[in-house]
């Protein structure tokens, strides 16, 4: 009988105002670089370092799923509510408890990991989950001289280099 290993999950959480082909490419290549099973976009309805989103929340989700429609693997969901928050650590906790026996993937971009000391309970989610971050052009060296990265160092942040798609949510709302 075949020995079942842990399932591998992979949380991409934002505001996705708007989602892009950006979030849909990190998602594929966290997928196949780490074998991932699934990778849930957590849609919030507010980053608490941003002052607002120009999109409705009904309209994030609407148009992550549109984007995702053809990744059966890229789950859309919204945990605010049901968290009563929207700290990242209240969503792995949940989502822990959820997904018993799953190691947890957290993905986000180098310009995240510069604040990531910020962040609310930021060592407890590097306690919690291997995080992939991925490099976004001019981010790298100062995402090394972070806060986190100083402390926590490779044993939790793995660097991923890839072809990198030139866009970002911020951009496209100045358009």
């Amino acid at each position: 009988m075949r020995k079942l290993g842990k399932k591998k999950l992979g949380i991409l959480g934002g505001s996705f105002d708007p989602p892009h082909v950006g979030h849909l490419k990190i998602s594929l290549e966290a997928k196949k670089r780490f074998k991932l099973n699934t990778v849930i976009w957590a849609v919030t309805n507010k980053n608490p370092f941003k002052n607002k989103c120009e999109n409705s929340l009904k309209e994030r989700i609407f148009l992550s799923k549109k984007l995702t429609l053809k990744n059966k693997f890229i789950k859309i969901e919204y945990y605010d509510k049901k968290l009563r928050s929207n700290r990242t650590i209240n969503l792995i906790r949940f989502i822990e408890k959820k997904y018993h026996n799953t190691q947890l993937f957290f993905i986000i971009g180098a310009d995240n990991l510069i604040n990531f000391h910020k962040w609310y309970k930021w060592r407890d989610i590097c306690d919690k989950c291997k995080i992939l971050v991925f490099d976004r052009g001019g981010y790298k060296l100062k995402s090394l001289k972070s806060v986190a990265y100083q402390k926590m160092g490779d044993k939790t942040f793995d660097f991923i280099t890839f072809k990198k798609v030139n866009i970002s949510s911020s951009k496209l709302r100045k358009f």
